[in-house]
């Protein structure tokens, strides 16, 4: 083994440039590749700026010489020379138009041959690379990913560092409360029969930093849910969490309108126009079928309720009669694309998540032909299709069902599937507000009311006379930022009243002893002069995400698990002996 004795890295291999030529430099990194023509030895030598080429020949000295000839993919190596010319440039690469002639190598460790190539976009099974992220990190492109989310980071705490914010770690050992998904519970070894929670996020902690004075809260925060996964969700991810006492909704989201600006001028390049359109719940609810509305495509919804509710077509006049609705979407130039096959398996996908079917119409070089026009009285299939706005080649599905929400979700799903197949949907970022969310949320498994968000969120003023007498209608000062269909955030202003406060979780049939009980501290705290305040978490992870236009969290994650929630890396999670069962007072039933 060589040391790194006298040598001392002049940089990174990918920051050299055309005007180092004369230099003396030295760069240490990887193998990438060599290239032996017998008198002429090259290595691309890579680091995590990018790659530069060494250069031996006949005039370098021949230890140095044997050296270059030994080494292999994935060697490290330290080399010292002279920056020059390359006579045979390439623009593939930022170095292209240099070259470091070798007068010092050294071999700092030898490598196995790789269980894969390490190079972009490998076609290697993720499995086996997520087996070895070690190396799979190692890869130009994953690479980019991470140092992209640490600029991203940096960006961040700036901008909020900038704009006064302080930032306060929370604890990740924390009391379990309810909070939408289940909790991993860490067994206490002192306290046996009791558990600690991991934090799926750090609301209530942030809260209390209001209560504590501190006006501006910020962190980077690592949160925890055990629910299963997919190309989005985690079981552990990380979120900016921040919190503003003396605040209300324009103040939140005029200040994070100001970050995202920032942040993507100067992590991508990209103008964001601000200020960001708003939409209300119910309008993205009867326009897009989403709360988080992918809008860089058109093809809205509509409601065909009034024209069809006494058009002869028993499914549609039942829904309507049964307080249902009958909502559509037209796909212009679609029928190509959609033929009766196609139309057949976006059903099956209909009927997987609720709906009961599909209606159609396909408007071909044939004329008018859909799943129902027999049943139709006269004239309203021209009522239909002057209200789908729709012209020969154009597609219009539609759906009926009793329960307004699932036709407008199942909508909004087959929206999304429609326009992929079209190819429709368009390049850019569009980040919107979603904003006025219902308060409340039916619960139909135990049909009762529950809080949409959580129960801290703050009602609408102008809501406060009808908490008890109409629930549905009351909204919340509740927003979620959206980019591109996904949700990036969510957040709210919180309950600061005490009086308020129990009314809400009489509401949502907690007594006074069992809210106590889950959220007593808070609520203690409330006792003595809490601030109005309010705040968001937004997504770290799936921000970077987007940003890149990964396919996966797995690819902006250093160490993700995999979609079983397992990490194949270290083979997490693992069993423990008796012992460390017996310390926490547990066993193993089964």
């Amino acid at each position: 083994m060589e040391f790194l004795a006298g040598m001392k890295r002049t940089d990174y291999c990918g920051n050299f440039r055309a005007c180092d030529a004369g230099k003396e430099i030295t760069v240490f990194g990887w193998v990438q590749r060599t290239r032996n023509l017998g008198s002429l030895i090259f290595i691309d030598l890579r680091d995590r700026t990018g790659v530069i080429q060494l250069a031996f020949d006949e005039t370098t000295d021949k230890e140095v010489f044997d050296k270059a000839a030994a080494a292999r993919s994935e060697y490290v190596l330290a080399a010292k020379g002279t920056v020059r010319e390359r006579s045979a440039k390439t623009d593939k690469i930022p170095t292209g138009d240099i070259e470091v002639f070798v007068t010092e190598l050294r071999i700092l460790a030898k490598s196995e041959t790789p269980p894969f190539e390490i190079v972009p976009n490998s076609n290697t099974a993720e499995t086996t690379r997520l087996k070895y992220r070690y190396l799979d990190l190692r890869r130009p492109d994953l690479q980019g990913n991470i140092l992209m989310r640490n600029k991203v980071a940096k960006i961040t705490r700036d901008y909020f560092y900038d704009n006064g914010f302080i930032e306060i770690e929370t604890p990740i050992l924390m009391k379990s409360t309810p909070e939408g998904a289940r909790d991993f519970l860490v067994p206490s070894r002192l306290h046996n029969g009791e558990f600690y929670a991991l934090p799926q996020s750090p609301q209530l902690y942030k809260q209390l930093s209001m209560v504590a004075g501190f006006d501006r809260y910020i962190q980077i925060a690592r949160c925890f849910r055990d629910e299963d996964l997919r190309a989005d969700r985690q079981p552990e991810f990380t979120q900016i969490d921040l919190e503003m006492s003396f605040v209300d909704v324009d103040d939140v989201l005029e200040l994070i309108e100001g970050f995202m600006k920032k942040l993507f001028k100067e992590a991508i390049g990209v103008d964001i126009e601000t200020p960001l359109p708003r939409l209300k719940y119910k309008d993205a609810m009867d326009r897009y079928g989403s709360d988080k509305p992918d809008t860089r495509f058109a093809m809205e919804l509509f409601d065909l309720s009034e024209i069809v509710k006494d058009c002869g077509f028993s499914v549609f006049e039942g829904a309507i009669a049964n307080g249902g609705t009958v909502r559509a979407f037209t796909a212009k130039n679609a029928v190509s694309t959609l033929t009766r096959k196609e139309i057949d398996k976006l059903t099956e996908h209909a009927k997987g998540i609720g709906a009961k079917g599909l209606a159609w119409i396909r408007w071909t070089d044939d004329g008018v032909a859909s799943s129902f026009g027999k049943f139709l009285g006269e004239g309203k299939m021209d009522e239909i299709l002057a209200a789908a706005g729709a012209e020969k080649g154009d597609v219009v599905l539609i759906i009926a069902d009793t329960k307004k929400t699932l036709a407008l979700t199942t909508l909004g799903t087959l929206r999304c599937e429609v326009a992929k197949k079209l190819d429709i949907i368009g390049e850019g970022y569009n980040l919107l507000w979603i904003v006025e969310f219902p308060f409340f949320d039916w619960d139909e498994e135990t049909q009762s009311w529950v809080a949409m968000h959580h129960p801290f969120t703050a009602p609408l003023d102008e809501c406060l006379p009808y908490l008890e007498s109409d629930k549905g209608a009351v909204r919340a000062k509740a927003y979620d930022l959206v980019l591109n269909g996904i949700e990036l955030s969510s957040g709210s202003i919180r309950i600061t009243n005490p009086e308020l406060q129990s009314r809400i979780f009489s509401l949502l049939g907690l007594s006074e002893e069992e809210a106590q009980a889950k959220f007593g501290y808070l609520l203690d705290a409330f006792r003595f002069g809490p601030p109005p305040h309010g705040g968001m978490g937004i997504g770290l992870d799936r921000l970077v995400m987007q940003m890149l236009g990964a396919e996966s969290l797995r690819d902006v994650i250093a160490y993700p698990k995999l979609k079983d929630a397992t990490e194949a890396m270290t083979e997490c999670p693992s069993p423990v002996d008796d012992d460390q069962l017996k310390l926490l007072g547990l066993s193993i039933n089964g």
